[in-house]
């Protein structure tokens, strides 16, 4: 009952003045859009009252085992989804990665979202907690005000990949606002403090086969597909936002902005104030870290989407605590020979973990985190090359 309730406060706060028939129209993740569009009419209720909303079913969710937001696995019995989540904590103080992945997301059967934020800086650990916090909600209301917004060309006989796309940038334009909405909500936050603090958003929405990602910073996400010979191949989906990338450079120089290497970390770029030795940022895109927002640094994440098939298997996102020492392919290899699915996370973290030892000897150890989300669960990877620790 008390589900019920809750599910019926969100949909008054989250449906919008949206046509039946515009909804049917809609081929991208169709059961969620039909889902904002269940009345036709909604009270104007505020941007507080649809977090408070989200808020209590994010509760329910935790309650009912589909919400996790630290090391353990989630299941959902409506869907084939299964994630084993894990996160470490390196040798440079508290863990400042945070993980988020929520099944049955935005009160669909066949939806998760899932999250990785790494933090950076004094106040690090507090502004990628907030951010896991408010990115759902905020998604799903920036999702909400643009189907609101949009106009759609009901014809169906309308060309297949014109009509795609523009449902796709429904869903683009909502994670680009959402990440403006936090990047503001943190600013005005007198609680943290976020001026050389700051944290990297990676997200990943999926429903039935399809997936939308979004992302800034150096957090990444692969993709595990099968080779016609039955081996797993790793496929980066995401850009590592990095300032010796050609067009961030050119932005932050712009902007005045500095990119260049310390003497003792040859090859590793960071981004600069103008005449300072601050902040020394690895990335070029971040929530937070406002110093050098007037230098080139944004918080506009890059968006895109898969069509998933029968031969993907599974998707890795990870901090760079992963990548820093494990390549992509290593990586599914890892994740593929792992016996036990709920223990992926876990083993892979700790063969990073094992690299830093081994790889980069005298160097803090960073925090490393991972989400190894399954298709297929049932699916036995074994037959793939495994990795030894």
């Amino acid at each position: 009952m008390v589900a019920m309730v809750i599910r019926r406060a969100l949909h008054s706060h989250l449906c919008c003045n949206f046509d039946w028939n515009v909804a049917a129209a809609m081929v991208l993740f169709p059961s969620l859009l039909n889902g904002f569009a269940r009345k036709k009419s909604c009270p104007n209720d505020d941007d507080n009252d649809e977090r408070k909303a989200v808020k209590a079913l994010a509760k329910e969710a935790r309650k009912n085992g589909l919400l996790l937001s630290s090391s353990g696995t989630v299941k959902s019995s409506k869907a084939n989804n299964f994630a084993s989540v894990f996160t470490k904590k390196g040798q440079k103080g508290v863990n400042q990665d945070r993980l988020i992945v929520w099944e049955e997301f935005g009160w669909q059967e066949d939806m998760i979202l899932c999250g990785v934020f790494d933090g950076h800086g004094p106040w690090g650990h507090y502004v990628s907690k907030s951010v896991m916090k408010l990115v759902p909600a905020s998604l799903l209301c920036n999702l909400k005000e643009n189907l609101a917004a949009t106009s759609l060309d009901l014809n169906y006989k309308m060309e297949a990949d014109r009509r795609n796309h523009h449902e796709f940038d429904i869903w683009k334009q909502a994670c680009i606002k959402t990440c403006a909405a936090v990047d503001h909500h943190l600013k005005q936050n007198t609680g943290i403090d976020s001026f050389q603090s700051g944290t990297t958003a990676l997200t990943v929405i999926k429903q039935g086969e399809d997936l939308i990602i979004s992302n800034l910073g150096d957090s990444r996400a692969v993709l595990a597909t099968t080779l016609d010979g039955g081996t797993l191949s790793a496929l980066q989906l995401t850009t590592d936002m990095k300032p010796n990338l050609p067009k961030e450079a050119e932005r932050i120089m712009e902007s005045r902005g500095r990119v260049f290497c310390l003497e003792d970390e040859p090859g590793v770029y960071r981004v600069w104030m103008p005449n300072g030795k601050t902040p020394g940022l690895a990335i070029s895109r971040a929530l937070g870290d406002y110093c050098v927002k007037d230098f080139g640094l944004i918080s506009v994440p890059e968006v895109t989407q898969r069509k998933l098939n029968s031969r993907d298997q599974f998707l890795i996102l990870a901090s760079d605590g992963v990548w820093d020492v494990i390549s992509n392919q290593e990586a599914v290899k890892i994740v593929g020979s792992s016996e036990e699915k709920g223990k992926a996370a876990e083993r892979l973290v700790k063969c990073a973990k094992h690299e830093w030892k081994r790889k980069r000897r005298g160097i803090a150890i960073d925090d490393i985190s991972a989400i190894c989300l399954f298709f297929q669960p049932h699916n036995n990877f074994l037959t793939s090359p495994s990795y030894n620790v």
